[in-house]
């Protein structure tokens, strides 16, 4: 298997003649947590169903460990949480993990569940109840144990703070700094940014279907002359409407 998690190259979309995509490309190193940013609509959520070959680009490739995205193999060591996570209210909370990880044709550790909902700030308990009965912070926390069980190469996570307190946000931070600890890749959309400037080693700020960033936190906070990543956001899309002044690459 090839090092690299994951490669994009070249990538078009266009929905009712509109440009949804222009020639996205970027690849991500093992190890790495790679943020992606963006307003809704940019862009994003398209080039996460690209990669899960839920829709085809019009042109480009997408390789996941090597192997086209569009070729099934390729998402046997790849993790994903959507960002509208809804399991089935009739299912225990166990019994979703167990599902969750059959798919991958493997076995629940139910202890190991457990400490990982601990590490979560979820009360191990509620794993035995139904998910009709949890709050949307706690349904946001049992669509991530799922993800951080499977145990995959590669986690690709959609707004994966979303509906989380404080307290959970910065348990999930240490998950994540932890899964790349061990070697694997994380590669996440937020609107959170102060999230994506404490953990990522790279981010890719998308704006009007194009990726004109690429680059750590601070070299982009650097490029718009701000102190947080929220400001430098707002400055890079504000500016001047025309691709030379706007799609400023940094390494």
């Amino acid at each position: 298997m090839t090092t690299i998690p994951l490669c994009v190259e070249n990538t078009y979309k266009t929905y009712d003649n509109r440009q949804v995509l222009e020639d996205i490309g970027f690849a991500l190193a093992p190890g790495e947590i790679f943020g992606l940013i963006g307003l809704n609509g940019a862009g994003k959520t398209t080039l996460i169903k690209i990669l899960l070959d839920l829709i085809d680009a019009d042109r480009g490739t997408a390789r996941i460990f090597g192997i086209d995205a569009t070729n099934l193999k390729a998402r046997r060591h790849l993790s994903y949480l959507p960002e509208k996570f809804q399991p089935s209210r009739y299912l225990k909370g166990m019994e979703y993990l167990d599902l969750a990880l059959s798919y991958y044709g493997k076995k629940l550790d139910v202890k190991q569940a457990r400490n990982y909902a601990a590490a979560l700030d979820l009360d191990p308990g509620v794993l035995d109840a139904r998910v009709g009965s949890y709050s949307k912070g706690m349904g946001q926390k049992l669509g991530l144990l799922g993800a951080f069980l499977v145990d995959a190469k590669l986690l690709l996570l959609d707004e994966p703070m979303s509906g989380l307190d404080p307290s959970a946000r910065i348990k999930l931070k240490e998950m994540l700094m932890n899964c790349r600890a061990q070697g694997k890749t994380i590669f996440f959309s937020s609107h959170i940014l102060s999230d994506l400037d404490d953990i990522c080693d790279r981010i890719g700020v998308i704006h009007e279907g194009r990726l004109f960033f690429i680059g750590t936190p601070s070299a982009f906070k650097a490029h718009y002359d701000e102190s947080s990543l929220e400001k430098a956001f707002l400055r890079s899309i504000e500016g001047p409407k025309t691709p030379a002044a706007r799609y400023v690459h940094a390494g």
